[in-house]
């Protein structure tokens, strides 16, 4: 009787444990905080703004932000938006596509040399109307996948609009898409993605250096000026420019941002035209802005084709909020404001 008991034992002791193993693991499942571009698949699948299992090539729309050019169409779709000076004091912005089918987008400008750096960061392929002298000579230097309207399909001008001819240019993914295929660009892409995403939402308030900001202004010039106000129902940014709520011209909704980096690089006029120069290869100081917080950071860029680095002071790179984020990359000496309501 006593070694059957002993034999009972050694064979219901070890599925006991084992059990409890397996049901220890299904009530504590450890939370995945932070999806990392350089993780397996299997752990970024809650990710919303991007498809990490998706190894699709994004694809940059240089969009005109002339004042007569407002409305603008498609941007709430672009996971990655960034804003910067042109001649004039006017801004463009280079807005980043991924796995979208946005059926319409712009209005499209031509591009300028350095909105190619951050083409080329994201290995993106390069969509614009018209190019300056030093963007049509660098394209080819760089090797850069390109779509132009001045010579490619995938565009059309909007003739209801009371616009000027240079503010009617729109294109849409699926036309870009077609093109793509007949140009016989790589449309796939293994590059990591530029910015690190937390599925949970990540509190700045208690890292180093944080401030509350519920209101952001950051001027470009006398003509151009951003602003952001936090909407802390829905835990985004509202989006304006320069007095004016940004809205689409096709939902008539205003554009939020979950995401917003801002920092100052030097530029200056490098022809009789007014065109600008940008000393975006280097580094220097910042912020990262998300969810009513705005904490320091630092950047660095290496050349033009390397990613900007985004860190804490520590020197930690940054985890952003599951979200679409715009860079806003300023001049030197305009105003930059972070208040508290």
């Amino acid at each position: 009787m006593k070694l059957n008991v002993k034999r009972i034992l050694l064979v219901v002791i070890p599925v006991v444990i084992i059990l409890g193993v397996i049901l220890y693991f299904v009530f504590n499942k450890p939370e995945e905080i932070i999806v990392n571009k350089d993780k397996p698949k299997e752990e970024v699948k809650k990710l919303k703004i991007v498809d990490l299992d998706s190894n699709s090539r994004p694809v940059a729309v240089m969009i005109n932000n002339h004042h007569e050019a407002w409305p603008h169409a498609g941007l709430q779709d672009a996971y990655l938006v960034y804003e910067m000076i042109v001649e004039g004091g006017i801004t463009r912005m280079l807005a980043v596509f991924k796995d979208a089918n946005t059926a319409k987008i712009g209005s499209v400008r031509s591009s300028r040399h350095y909105f190619l750096d951050y083409a080329l960061e994201n290995d993106a392929i390069y969509t614009h109307f018209g190019w300056s002298p030093q963007a049509q000579q660098d394209i080819p230097d760089l090797g850069i996948n390109n779509i132009n309207g001045l010579f490619d399909a995938g565009f059309w001008r909007d003739t209801s609009l009371d616009k000027a001819t240079e503010h009617t240019a729109f294109t849409s993914m699926p036309k870009l898409q077609e093109t793509i295929k007949n140009k016989g660009y790589r449309n796939t892409s293994n590059k990591d993605l530029l910015l690190n995403y937390s599925v949970p939402e990540i509190n700045l308030e208690n890292i180093e250096g944080s401030k509350k900001a519920d209101n952001i202004k950051i001027v470009y010039s006398n003509y151009q000026t951003s602003t952001y106000q936090y909407d802390s129902t829905n835990k985004v940014y509202k989006r304006s420019m320069s007095g004016v709520e940004h809205v689409d011209s096709i939902t008539g909704k205003q554009y939020t941002v979950k995401n917003i980096i801002t920092y100052k690089v030097k530029n200056n006029g490098m022809d009789s035209y007014g065109r600008q120069e940008l000393s975006n290869i280097g580094s220097g100081e910042g912020y990262y802005i998300s969810n009513g917080y705005a904490v320091p950071i630092k950047w660095s860029k290496s050349s033009r084709e390397a990613q900007t680095v985004y860190t804490y002071n520590d020197g930690k790179e940054i985890t952003v909020n599951d979200g679409n984020t715009f860079i806003q990359i300023q001049p030197i000496g305009q105003n930059l404001e972070i208040t508290s309501n």
